[in-house]
């Protein structure tokens, strides 16, 4: 397909995105079932043109007037993909089945200049969170949304327990891997422009030999944020597919105990396959029975509660999710949130650590619950987080990255990472 089919399919992908309200992933799976002449490429380049439009829809609709699939789509083409009204209806005089030529008004809108909009709208992020991200962000809100609107890198975190950066390094080398720039086990893939396609390391022989784990070098930050030692005693509360688990278990060499939870079985499924290809050992999987975790009750040296939220540090990878987040599955979100917490505590020894962490970049999932949990809990104070940045990480945090209640804070623009969220607390 050239680009004008490829642009007419993105197109027929956002409209039925929008009129059967579905994620973009199975819209995209049903045009390529129902399209089976077109190829690994042509997929790959309509769902990035799908993805780039999502990503800047706020600012595409300012600057095109019109928040329409063909709207959006022509925008990201013109935004992302460096081409020009002029090139555009060149490419669709010679062909047939794509859109119709760009109208005086979109060759006009093309040129308009984003400064005129709200800062929320050159940030592309959904007006009514505009109060709390603010408060996160300051004078940096556009800037960070801006990064949050970019393509993400493809990240990968070594697995110690069986492999070297080095050796990754080789396995992987025809898609030239280079190291993150904090984490320490981690490689990275940076995101090619236009129709490039994301490396399919899953089929490496390293990867079926455990080498390596899919994870975004945020995410690799606050496992290591968690501090896990070998020995401890560790429950992992929030488990799901076992990333952060299998992190921790690194860390640990494979001693002491990591017990793995989840509150969903078909979140948890995964874990077990993932454990057994990572060689862990020292990991026992917990299901969510009645009483599945009474008897650890007081005696973890350290609780990691990845606490379901919003998931809005990883907009760059579901932009979908950006524009679908309402105030009520923000305040759903808090509710769980605090209740997890409040189940966390009970299982801290004395002495003990409780780790929370989201994938959000919102105040009132972050900073927010903690403050709450301290007021609740007196026995629980907040650790220097900068001090466990430097003993994990082996380099100083950058300040600009610590929240006003003491914890850490990704984002894309500030470590170019997805978005996370760390503190840590310590039971007296």
């Amino acid at each position: 397909m050239r680009l004008p089919g490829r642009i007419a399919a993105a197109i027929d992908v956002l409209a039925d995105v929008e009129n059967r309200k579905r994620p973009v992933s199975e819209a995209l799976k049903a045009w390529g079932l129902n399209n089976r002449f077109a190829g690994a490429g042509d997929r790959a380049a309509i769902g990035n043109l799908v993805y780039d439009a999502l990503r800047r829809r706020a600012s595409t609709a300012f600057i095109m007037g019109s928040h329409s699939p063909r709207a959006l789509v022509l925008g990201a083409v013109l935004r992302a993909w460096g081409e020009t009204p002029e090139t555009l209806n060149a490419a669709f005089a010679g062909d047939t089945h794509v859109p119709e030529a760009l109208t005086p008004e979109e060759i006009s809108a093309a040129g308009a200049e984003i400064e005129a909009a709200p800062k929320i709208v050159q940030a592309d992020m959904p007006e009514w969170l505009a109060p709390s991200l603010e408060r996160a962000f300051g004078a940096d809100l556009v800037a960070e949304g801006e990064a949050m609107a970019a393509r993400p890198s493809l990240d990968l975190r070594v697995n110690a327990l069986k492999s070297t950066p080095e050796r990754v390094q080789k396995s992987l080398a025809r898609f030239s891997p280079e190291p993150t720039a904090y984490a320490l086990l981690g490689l990275t893939m940076p995101a090619g422009p236009r129709d490039a396609r994301t490396p399919n390391v899953t089929t490496d022989e390293g990867y079926q030999k455990g080498w390596f784990e899919v994870q975004d070098q945020g995410s690799q930050i606050v496992a290591a944020l968690a501090g896990a030692q070998p020995g401890e005693q560790v429950l992992d509360l929030c488990a799901g597919a076992g990333g952060k688990t299998l992190a921790l278990a690194s860390a640990m060499g494979n001693k002491g105990q990591i017990f793995a939870y989840d509150s969903d079985r078909n979140r948890l499924a995964p874990i077990y396959e993932r454990l057994k290809r990572n060689g862990v050992r020292n990991a026992q999987v917990r299901a969510p029975e009645p009483g599945a975790l009474d008897d650890l009750a007081g005696k973890m040296d350290r609780v990691v509660v990845d606490a379901p939220c919003t998931g809005t540090g990883t907009w760059r990878r579901r932009p979908d999710t950006k524009w679908k987040l309402t105030p009520e599955l923000l305040e759903q979100r808090q509710a769980d949130q605090a209740a997890i917490l409040e189940e966390a505590v009970r299982y801290l020894r004395p002495g003990g650590t409780l780790v929370y962490i989201t994938c959000s970049i919102l105040p009132e999932e972050n900073d927010d619950r903690v403050q709450a949990l301290l007021a609740a809990h007196p026995e629980l104070s907040s650790l220097d987080i900068a001090s466990a940045w430097r003993k994990a990480l082996v380099t100083d945090m950058p300040t600009s990255l610590a929240t006003p209640a003491g914890g850490v804070l990704l984002t894309p623009h500030r470590t170019g990472t997805d978005g996370f969220y760390c503190h840590l607390m310590r039971k007296s």
